[in-house]
């Protein structure tokens, strides 16, 4: 892929300078700087969130770094609103780094999270416990044509995207016209993201994403029906041939469109575009480990590999704890398949059950990357909680 010629800047060259190392320390997927990254957030004199969550009879706290408010707490939470039909009641503290290895000092809860480096979360307790990503990727290395790389999604996929092609009119482009980025800025990414996330929304700012995403990478369009719908902006790096999704939306975040199957059909048109365009990988970003996670199951039916991230979340990780045994803390754990890393470094999914919770394998885990699935019986995982 030929790089884009890179578009005027819209400001000075000190905040430039400011965006770009903001973006890096964020994302970038440098070995050295993000080792740096990751002991920097894990140190241990550092201030760390610690927050207790209760609702639908289930108790977790999550203490660390902060992104895991975001990518375990509230997921976590979104799961016991939507069967509790309540809000979750926070209880909101502090630790520092070093009481995170001390797993005492921690909030008590049924459930016990802690966000740490992989190194501290292989130190922690391994009794009922697991250690989780924090986050996971999915990729598609092109080393083969186009036709066996689309072969490699789902059946039911490949299904959805022939019918959606019937039903609707569809154009895929590029656009590098800085007043449409922001029309896909504010009507389709902020837009979307409003609408999906309300108040957890977690939005890149429209400068960060001019200057670091847009100038030199790649936003396309997804036309239905003669009408631009959707958007996608991604990253580009030549030196590695690595395009990483990192922004879209669809217009206006409407329903419609995703019931259109708008972003499923974009996905398998941005595959053939980058198939063509001598793109060595794309990186479909990722979402939380948890396998009842809407986007991990949506991500994984495109024939993708399950990787742990490039950047600094490759070296983090959640160490997870069960300290109380009850029925609300079992349906929570069946209704909740985890990805966790073995002892050997292996991604391996993880499914509880007992004699009255059947495993929750409706929510697929088969994909490159995943080396073993598990199933964990409960009165087993949970036995030493009933011990004198």
């Amino acid at each position: 892929m030929t790089s884009p010629a890179l578009l005027p800047s819209r400001v000075p060259p000190a905040k430039r300078i400011r965006l770009h190392a903001g973006y890096a320390w964020r994302n970038s997927g440098h070995p050295l700087l993000a080792q740096l990254r990751v002991a920097w957030d894990t140190r241990s004199w550092a201030g760390f969130p610690a927050v207790r969550s209760e609702v639908g009879g289930v108790s977790i706290s999550y203490s660390g770094v902060p992104e895991g408010l975001a990518y375990a707490l509230e997921f976590t939470e979104q799961r016991r609103e939507t069967s509790a039909k309540e809000t979750a009641a926070r209880e909101i503290s502090t630790r520092k780094g070093w009481q995170l290895a001390r797993p005492a000092q921690l909030p008590g809860a049924d459930i016990v999270i802690v966000g740490t480096s992989a190194a501290k979360a292989e130190r922690l307790p391994v009794n009922a416990s697991l250690i989780m990503p924090i986050r996971v990727h999915f990729v598609l290395d092109f080393d083969r044509d186009f036709d066996r790389i689309h072969s490699r999604a789902s059946k039911g996929a490949r299904r959805d995207f022939r019918q959606k092609s019937r039903q609707h009119d569809w154009s895929f482009g590029i656009e590098r016209d800085p007043a449409w980025f922001e029309h896909f800025y504010d009507r389709m990414y902020r837009a979307t993201m409003s609408k999906r996330y309300e108040g957890r929304a977690r939005t890149e700012s429209r400068e960060s994403a001019y200057e670091c995403l847009f100038r030199s990478g790649v936003l396309f369009h997804l036309s239905m029906d003669g009408q631009r719908v959707a958007g996608h902006l991604c990253h580009w790096d030549p030196r590695s041939g690595v395009l990483t999704s990192r922004l879209l939306g669809v217009l206006d975040g409407a329903e419609e469109y995703y019931a259109a199957g708008a972003l499923k059909v974009m996905y398998f048109h941005l595959i053939e575009w980058a198939a063509r365009n001598e793109v060595r990988r794309l990186d479909f970003q990722g979402t939380e480990a948890f396998l009842s996670k809407g986007t991990y199951q949506m991500k994984r039916r495109f024939g993708t590999q399950v990787v742990l991230p490039p950047n600094h979340f490759g070296g983090k990780r959640l160490w997870l704890q069960v300290r109380r045994d009850s029925a609300e803390v079992r349906d929570f754990l069946v209704d909740n398949p985890m990805l966790t890393e073995g002892t050997d470094g292996t991604l391996e999914a993880v499914y509880f059950h007992d004699s009255q919770r059947t495993a929750r394998i409706d929510y697929r885990a088969e994909s490159p990357g995943v080396g073993r699935i598990r199933h964990v019986e409960l009165d087993t995982f949970l036995a030493e909680l009933h011990e004198d």
